[in-house]
């Protein structure tokens, strides 16, 4: 579990296809090596993905994990090349303040960018979400975008917008989206649940 309280922008250092269907990324960190354990979970721009190796480049900690076919076909790992600067956030321990909210790293599907608005005091992005997530969202609820956590400020059909603080462009990735770009989203836990529990009543 996360927070979606981004404590680090790594970079994709390394890209190589492994089998069909898989992906060896080696991103780079500024992350203690000595505090990856082996098979330590680490969200890396929202998607919860598995260290498997760990090691030192040019003064950087870097470490790798695999990405599975599913992982390519739903995110925006798929894409990812080397130098791309990606969110990261080390997994949830019992008694770390909850400053976001509760995030799986289990991403939903990709959001796409529709307008990028400079507020003054914040930046306002609307975003449009997959058909099938849109029901998920609501006014004041809660998203992941690229791992970050933010609110919901309004909702039209399948189009919703965010609006983000400087402090939060400065130290993750969203500060350099613009129109197009995608980012990967996770709707709320609960949210989900509860339309679950409703289906089945």
């Amino acid at each position: 579990m996360f927070t979606g309280l981004v404590s680090d922008v790594g970079e994709i250092v390394e890209v190589r296809e492994r089998a069909a269907g898989l992906a060896r990324l080696m991103i780079a960190c500024r992350y203690p090596r000595a505090s990856i354990a082996e098979g330590a979970s680490i969200a890396c721009a929202g998607v919860c993905l598995t260290a498997v190796e760990t090691g030192e480049m040019g003064g950087r900690t870097w470490f790798a994990a695999d990405a599975a076919a599913e992982t390519l076909k739903i995110t925006t790992v798929g894409t990812w090349q080397k130098g791309r600067p990606i969110n990261l956030e080390r997994s949830l321990r019992i008694g770390d303040e909850l400053g976001g909210h509760l995030v799986a790293g289990h991403v939903d599907g990709i959001a796409t960018v529709t307008a990028r608005l400079q507020l003054t005091e914040m930046t306002r992005l609307e975003l449009q979400a997959p058909q099938a997530l849109a029901r998920y969202i609501a006014p004041k609820g809660s998203v992941a975008l690229d791992g970050v956590s933010l609110t919901v400020n309004e909702v039209a059909g399948d189009a919703f917008s965010v609006l983000i603080i400087p402090h939060t462009l400065k130290v993750t990735t969203l500060g350099a989206l613009d129109v197009g770009a995608v980012v990967n989203l996770e709707v709320d836990l609960m949210a989900r649940y509860a339309a679950r529990l409703a289906e089945t009543r």
